[in-house]
């Protein structure tokens, strides 16, 4: 019997192609009478041996126990049968049709729950290979110039590597994300291929009806000037970049209590850069190497940095008012 790869094959060539069956067989080297079988089968659903299913215990009272876990739909959550409370209850109320032990009673209530109330939602672990990046920003309290001030950390993190550089700002806006980005860039001398981020009004004008994101012009230019490629999460789905929502935890924890202290935070990023390093010296929490070891694979899998730096800002023409300001960003200036 054929592989489905190998039957697909055949049905393509015949079907969508508009081959012969014996030029078929010839190409792909199979017998003329299985192109032919597969060339004009029409039904390729899974056969199903039925399966002989044997009486249960539970079978008498399976009607009983139904009928209890219907009522709790409309009951308060709290007041819900349990199945400890439904072999009780069987116990006590059915004795001459019950006759079955407790790890039944549980199988069958849990199997049943999940069709009435419907499965959990379930997630599928994102792999990410080398030279990946993911972005994000993070509350956090810092003290600048003695005042203590609500900041923002802005992490890179490489899930291949589980590497990660944090920038923290006073805002998180598309210069304090684009500026951190080309900092971490130019610090790496590397730029990730493929970078994902939420949708952040950063980055992203707009989403449409069917998905597709509007990106902000000056995100798009610098997306083009160091040839990454961005990709977005759907909304409300932020385990689809879970590395670096757990790295924005881990860096708050571990680099920024107590409250960091500084006077030039640009100095204060720079010394960042040592910090993660440090970091890294520690073994990787799944693959058992350094973590150092396998960011050399990520810096290898990533671009080059381009000859010329991108230069971040915005060029807007503003009126001023009769006092001879203007308005940006909410914030009014001489």
């Amino acid at each position: 019997m054929l592989t489905m790869i190998q039957q697909y094959h055949i049905k393509h060539l015949n079907f969508h192609k508009g081959k012969s069956l014996r030029s078929i067989a010839e190409e792909t080297g199979h017998d003329f009478r299985t192109v032919k079988k597969y060339a004009e089968q029409t039904d390729f659903n899974e056969i199903r041996k039925p399966k002989r299913g044997r009486p249960s215990k539970l079978d008498p009272v399976k009607p009983i126990i139904d009928a209890w876990l219907k009522e709790d739909l409309n009951r308060p959550v709290k007041q819900r049968h349990t199945a400890r409370r439904i072999y009780d209850r069987l116990c006590d109320e059915h004795q001459d049709i019950f006759n079955a032990c407790e790890r039944t009673v549980r199988t069958y209530v849990s199997a049943r729950k999940k069709e009435l109330y419907g499965e959990e939602e379930g997630y599928l672990p994102l792999e990410h290979p080398a030279g990946e990046a993911q972005v994000d920003f993070g509350e956090i309290v810092m003290i600048e110039q003695g005042q203590k001030v609500k900041g923002y950390e802005l992490i890179l993190s490489l899930p291949y590597s589980n590497a990660g550089y944090p920038q923290i700002f006073r805002g998180q806006n598309q210069e304090c994300l684009l500026t951190g980005l080309k900092d971490i860039f130019e610090y790496l001398e590397h730029v990730p291929r493929i970078i994902w981020f939420d949708n952040m009004s950063a980055a992203v004008a707009g989403i449409g009806e069917k998905g597709e994101r509007k990106l902000v012009d000056q995100f798009y230019r610098f997306a083009l000037h160091y040839g990454f490629k961005p990709q977005f999460c759907n909304p409300g789905k932020g385990h689809e970049k879970g590395h670096v929502e757990n790295k924005v935890g881990y860096s708050r924890r571990n680099y920024f209590v107590p409250e960091p202290s500084f006077s030039d935070i640009e100095e204060f990023n720079q010394g960042l850069f040592a910090v993660a390093e440090k970091d890294h010296c520690r073994k990787h929490y799944r693959k058992g190497r350094v973590i150092n070891e396998l960011l050399q694979d990520d810096l290898t899998a990533m671009l080059p940095l381009p000859a010329k730096p991108f230069t971040i800002g915005r060029m807007q023409k503003l009126s001023a008012n009769k006092y001879g300001k203007v308005c940006v960003d909410t914030n009014v200036y001489s």
